[in-house]
């Protein structure tokens, strides 16, 4: 899978670009505040129905103007779709050459990007919400059911929650078991995403780091032990019903899928309260790359790699050993700098160079 064409049209401080980038690596430098996160953005948006960065739609339209456009022709086992994107303060609408869609089924594995950026390192030390909206995109970007399924859960959540703050909690039994119920396949999604992304995370930490340390993931559903969706849903039940004169004194579900975290590990010990940042910054760059080998398992196509600000991320070994790594798989590369960092010279005959200033992309060859 691969980009072979992007315009973009009025998006953050982009007024109106269109580039043809290299099938391998493409390296975007210039100065902070300039665009080059932007067209990473750009980029992720046409595959995913949300940001990376978490921003609601009216702040992704340039200043002034009434709508961003973004356009871009990917091809995938031979086959290429113009994808097209428009957002207004409205919302978004999507079209796959030419015909609109309206299901994210529709679009789901057209185009599959993964970032790594800054942020993302910012999820070892933050509190479980940050590490819940990853493990939600990311089981989302391989799993189509998992998204109406999630949403399902928010809606009865919320149902609950409304009776939980009511005097009259007539249909709270009722609520709570399809709560139970559909928490129960949330969880089970995310244990079967889990044991499959944890397998690969330590191989490819160990490409990173030069097999120094040992890395692992594990998910911790609150309350529930077992794996089986059935069994799950009577844990969920026990547990609500062990909270429940919690959950009426505070007006709110305090337990279940939405309260659920991530560990990382390192060296059989918590990532957050050991590792390095040098370690900690490994650690979510392998995560990453072991994302894309589960969507490559997927889709059956490897998706295109994003790497935010990577002058400020690694150390020159992780570098190379990242870059080494890379040079031996078809990957399609995004890479921003500030300046032409000398990470890439190992693959310099392979790197599409561009320019970026004031929010204008300017191509200085390979």
């Amino acid at each position: 899978m691969h980009l072979s064409s992007i315009f973009i049209s009025n998006f953050r401080n982009l007024s109106s670009t269109q580039i043809e980038p290299g099938k391998r690596f493409n390296l975007l430098y210039g100065l902070n505040g300039q665009g080059k996160t932007n067209l990473l953005e750009a980029i992720y948006l046409l595959g995913s129905p949300r940001s990376f960065r978490n921003a609601r739609f009216p702040e992704l339209v340039k200043y002034g103007e009434n709508q961003t456009s973004i356009i871009g022709t990917v091809e995938s086992a031979g086959i290429e779709n113009k994808l097209r994107l428009s957002i207004e303060s409205a919302g978004r609408r999507v079209e796959i050459d030419g015909k609109s869609v309206y299901k994210a089924s529709e679009l789901h594995g057209k185009f599959n990007a993964v970032i790594f950026s800054p942020d993302d390192t910012g999820m070892v030390r933050m509190g479980p919400d940050s590490r819940r909206r990853y493990l939600d995109r990311t089981v989302y970007m391989g799993d189509i059911g998992y998204l109406h399924c999630w949403h399902s859960y928010q809606r009865i959540l919320k149902q609950r929650n409304q009776l939980l703050k009511s005097s009259d909690r007539t249909g709270l039994d009722i609520w709570t078991e399809k709560l139970a119920e559909t928490g129960a396949e949330v969880i089970e999604r995310r244990i079967k995403f889990i044991h499959a992304l944890d397998c690969k995370l330590q191989k490819y930490y160990a490409t990173i780091a030069g097999g120094a340390e040992t890395s692992g993931i594990i998910y911790t559903p609150n309350g529930i032990k077992s794996k089986d969706r059935k069994q799950i849903f009577q844990e969920l039940m026990d547990l609500f019903k062990r909270q429940q004169r919690t959950d009426e004194r505070y007006g709110t579900t305090t337990a279940g899928p939405h309260r659920d975290d991530l560990i990382f590990m390192m060296d059989e010990r918590p990532l957050k309260t050991f590792g390095s940042q040098g370690q900690q910054k490994s650690f979510i760059l392998a995560l990453k790359m072991a994302e894309m080998d589960n969507l490559n398992d997927i889709f059956g196509e490897t998706p295109l790699l994003l790497l935010d600000d990577m002058s400020s991320e690694l150390d020159s070994r992780r570098n190379n050993n990242l870059m080494e790594f890379l040079h031996t798989r078809e990957i399609q590369v995004f890479i921003t700098t500030t300046e032409r960092a000398p990470l890439i010279l190992d693959v310099a005959h392979q790197c599409t160079v561009f320019h970026v200033e004031n929010g204008n992309l300017t191509i200085e060859g390979s």
